[in-house]
């Protein structure tokens, strides 16, 4: 899925982008996209990444507790999609320490997947039942630049991200309805189960599978039916009465 238009890695726009997300704008951007486009959000105005029609394009890479006001306002009167990139690759650049030194790469262990992004949507899990609001998860490759800062960030060994950078993308995948983010959940799963049980059949550190279960709760994709020891216990919606 590469595109010719990965030259735009030092083009920093007017609104001071990191370099990931400017990528991304630029990836996404069709032909007869408008870019930057100012738009009336009720009491507050806003400035939208890409306009595709009557659809509005916001892309987030950070959390997405800063953006919940905005998104919030915005679906009341616009269909709105959520662009959000997880790395599924990852390479580190560490630059030179000192004057002379070589800048380091190498390409990190972990993998990025979708069901990462649950580890944000507990800022508005409720959002997806609304009819004008989207979720699009672009699964990436990005080399994340690293420089040294000194002993006062040694809870990361002196090292601090600076920037982000887009190198592909991988896949994508969209979520328009609850029902798309509960096809998430894993085959074999138990009619009724835990987050522990959701976890284990996920791989996932078990943190993750709570975030998950708690956002599916809230869309109404999963319910509470008891609990197990002190565990919750929970089970799909629409298996519930059935034997």
């Amino acid at each position: 899925m590469a595109r010719d238009a990965y030259n735009f890695m030092n083009q920093i726009g007017e609104l001071n982008e990191q370099p990931l997300h400017a990528a991304l704008k630029t990836w996404y951007a069709g032909p007869d996209d408008r870019v930057e486009v100012s738009v009336d959000g009720g009491q507050r105005g806003y400035v939208i990444d890409l306009v595709r029609d009557d659809l509005l394009i916001e892309i987030q890479t950070g959390n997405f507790s800063s953006i919940k006001r905005k998104l919030d306002d915005l679906v009341k009167q616009y269909p709105v999609r959520l662009i959000y990139p997880i790395a599924a690759e990852k390479w580190l650049l560490k630059l030179p320490r000192r004057v002379g030194d070589q800048p380091q790469r190498r390409k990190s262990p972990k993998r990025g997947r979708i069901e990462a992004v649950f580890a944000e949507l507990v800022s508005f899990p409720q959002l997806l039942l609304e009819d004008n609001f989207s979720l699009e998860v672009v699964l990436i490759q990005e080399e994340e630049v690293r420089r040294y800062a000194g002993v006062k960030h040694w809870y990361k060994n002196g090292w601090v991200t600076v920037e982000r950078r887009l190198l592909d993308v991988v896949a994508q995948r969209l979520f328009e309805t609850p029902s798309d983010m509960s096809a998430l959940l894993p085959v074999g799963l138990p009619q009724k189960f835990t987050t522990l049980d959701l976890a284990e059949a996920l791989d996932s550190p078990r943190w993750l599978a709570q975030k998950m279960a708690y956002c599916l709760r809230e869309m109404g994709e999963i319910l509470r039916v008891g609990k197990r020891g002190r565990s919750h216990l929970y089970s799909r919606s629409n298996a519930v009465g059935k034997r």
